[in-house]
């Protein structure tokens, strides 16, 4: 496959890590359907897309992150949108006695505060992908973020979010931080994708010690229903 397991971080953690999530039919991975709407495919990948089709069913939308794929007429490219890949080059990770470790019971509050802020997908079973933290204000779940693909050696950070009526105050930062922290203490290495029009983050994430890696895209793309 690729030289490095970021090259490609969803055949990756599909084939290693994350394999008890990953449903396969030809030439096509995929994330079960209620973890995570991303797939992947095989270098020799050409007219695979039955295989996309198998496996999303009539009707379904799959997620590429990688290189641009064009599907057969009659798919619907429902979003393309031009992102970054950022990696871990001096991140000084650091636990903080305020970031509780969430789990199944916090699931109510953890998919409200995603519809309120919108960092990216997060489905029924998002939350068994890796260690999810969080900090509450007043008993309430104001921020969060997550650990999501999971190539060899590397974790991704994801779901970054802060409630709106909490941000300034740093709260994403520190979660990002402690989440590295913990990453860095199993000899692994964070890493970071965003769209590359959310600037704020990008310059935020450089600013921690994050470095860009590659530019990707991530298309949305939805089988015919029939």
């Amino acid at each position: 496959m690729n030289a490095s397991p970021l090259d490609d971080p969803v055949w990756a953690s599909l084939t290693g890590p994350h394999a008890r999530f990953a449903e396969r039919c030809g030439q096509v991975l995929r994330y079960s359907a209620d973890v995570a709407p991303f797939v992947a495919v095989t270098d020799e990948f050409d007219d695979g897309w039955r295989d996309v089709a198998e496996l999303a069913g009539p009707g379904g939308t799959v997620v590429f992150a990688g290189r641009p794929r064009t599907p057969p007429p009659g798919w619907d490219v429902l979003e393309r949108l031009p992102g970054v890949q950022l990696v871990d080059e001096r991140v000084v990770g650091a636990a903080d006695a305020e970031a509780v470790r969430l789990t199944a019971a916090d699931l109510p509050e953890m998919h409200s505060l995603i519809e309120r802020t919108k960092p990216g997908p997060f489905l029924p079973r998002t939350h068994e992908l890796g260690t999810y933290l969080g900090i509450r204000r007043g008993g309430a779940l104001v921020a969060m973020a997550g650990e999501r693909m999971h190539p060899p050696g590397w974790t991704e950070i994801s779901a970054v979010c802060t409630d709106p009526a909490f941000r300034g105050q740093g709260l994403a930062t520190r979660l990002v931080l402690a989440l590295a922290a913990s990453i860095h203490a199993r000899g692994e290495t964070p890493f970071l994708h965003a769209v590359a029009s959310n600037t704020g983050a990008i310059r935020l994430y450089e600013a921690l010690g994050f470095r860009l890696r590659q530019h990707l895209v991530f298309a949305a793309i939805r089988v015919p229903a029939s």
